[in-house]
């Protein structure tokens, strides 16, 4: 027994090498412990939730709902006009006048706590994308309140009104866009599976029969290997029992040798890959998916603002966000994870 967990330790070590050497593990592990005391509080207040060969993103199909089509355009034309949800959140007063807004506090340049900054400084792709957003709606690009919400509780957060607003790696579906509303999409990605250098699994195939796969609860990720093992697409043996409230814990259940293998977006797991060595991805992506910004269903004004502030964003920061966080994980060229130019297919 003591030998095990040895090697589990040995193992997690190595692992977090490329995480910023003991102060990160040090912070990891300080996440990890929280999020097993806080998990019951987290499911009803919302709390904290990616190396090589992510470059490019293949063809695939789109994720989730094959009746349905292009949910990416399903939503709002542009507008700077203030309406009443915008309104709201300018009449906050004091220290409250802040945009609210959900995010991952755990993906590798994504939006994560950087442990060899003054505070852990909260910052990544997504981060960037909140403060250019605060920035034209209230003049502040500091002027946001950041909650940390997992996977699981992108959707309720939005729909609770805990948060204005989910700037989480969220991908675009038809089954959300019933829920809430998303903006034009700001990233591109598809489904790829990480796992050891060492092992046998060659991609999302047949190497995968009899293998234990961890996924996120609520993630697209998550459905599209339900789907895939219903319709014979994924062998039947295939372990997909395994699911996290983040996809970091999915990591880490790698690294501990509990899981064979992860399924994420690609651009997620490029970010995981370059957090441990030991790992990799394997295969293609097998979906082509898009992320974008969720608010409520009803927030119309905010949509609308969202998809003004993108236009600018797409051609004034984006670049330059991306060449920041991603390049060393996704490649220099990021012409496969620009969105294609956006259409606006929602009226009301």
């Amino acid at each position: 027994m003591k030998e095990g967990v040895t090697v589990r330790a040995r193992r997690m070590r190595a692992g977090l090498k490329g995480w910023g050497g003991v102060g990160a593990m040090a912070v990891v592990c300080a996440l990890a412990l929280a999020f097993v005391l806080l998990l019951p509080w987290a499911r009803s207040q919302g709390d904290g939730s990616t190396g090589t060969g992510g470059r490019g993103v293949a063809e695939g199909t789109p994720a989730a709902d094959a009746t349905c089509k292009n949910p990416e355009k399903q939503t709002l034309s542009p507008s700077a006009a203030d309406g009443p949800t915008i309104a709201a959140i300018k009449a906050r007063q004091g220290e409250k006048r802040k945009l609210i807004v959900g995010v991952d506090q755990n993906s590798y340049r994504w939006g994560y706590r950087n442990p060899n900054t003054t505070g852990a400084a909260l910052e990544g792709f997504d981060i960037d994308l909140v403060h250019r957003i605060a920035q034209d709606i209230l003049g502040d690009p500091k002027a946001v309140q950041f909650k940390a919400i997992p996977t699981n509780q992108r959707i309720p957060a939005i729909q609770e009104g805990r948060v204005d607003m989910v700037v989480r790696t969220m991908t675009i579906t038809c089954d959300r866009v019933k829920d809430v509303a998303f903006s034009a999409p700001y990233f591109r990605t598809g489904q790829q599976v990480l796992a050891p250098k060492s092992s046998t699994i060659k991609g999302y195939d047949d190497t995968l029969a009899k293998k234990k796969v961890c996924t996120a609860a609520g993630s697209t990720a998550n459905t599209q290997l339900t789907q895939d093992r219903k319709a014979g697409k994924l062998p039947a043996d295939t372990d997909i029992s395994v699911t996290v409230p983040n996809q970091l814990d999915c990591l880490v259940r790698l690294q501990l040798g509990e899981v064979d293998a992860v399924v994420t977006d690609g651009a997620l797991a490029a970010s995981q890959a370059a957090q441990d060595p030991t790992v990799e991805l394997k295969g293609a992506p097998f979906t082509a998916e898009y992320y974008g910004v969720a608010m409520k269903k009803d927030a119309d004004d905010l949509v609308r603002r969202v998809n003004q502030i993108l236009v600018q964003y797409r051609a004034n920061g984006w670049q330059a966000s991306y060449d920041k966080w991603l390049s060393a994980t996704l490649g220099e060229d990021a012409a496969t994870s620009r969105p294609p130019a956006p259409q606006y297919l929602r009226t009301s």
